[in-house]
């Protein structure tokens, strides 16, 4: 009796698990996550750099489609930017911090 009485009560309590990363892996971690963050920076300047080009390019030379294609890629790189800032803190608020 007494047995299945602890038992029940340790299935209701919640256990927490926190995880944690191997000593000296962090460092490691915050390089990756450093040269993550510059090449998706090129890649958003680079977009930028395109659509200026297309949309200036498409009005140079008179072709309309391509600086339509150009104001369609600035205004897709910006929302990709919006995300990139917006979306981070969403997913913190849904995971908390991390301890199951």
């Amino acid at each position: 009796m007494k047995n299945a009485l602890l038992t029940e009560l340790s299935m209701m309590i919640p256990m927490r698990v926190c995880p944690v990363a191997p000593p000296g892996a962090q460092a490691h971690a915050d390089q990756l996550m450093g040269y993550v963050l510059w090449g998706i920076g090129i890649l958003f300047f680079l977009g930028v750099v395109i659509g200026i080009g297309a949309v200036v390019g498409g009005r140079v030379f008179g072709m309309s489609h391509a600086s339509k294609a150009g104001i369609i890629s600035l205004v897709v790189v910006f929302i990709a930017i919006i995300l990139y800032l917006v979306l981070p803190g969403i997913v913190e608020s849904m995971t908390g911090s991390g301890c199951i």
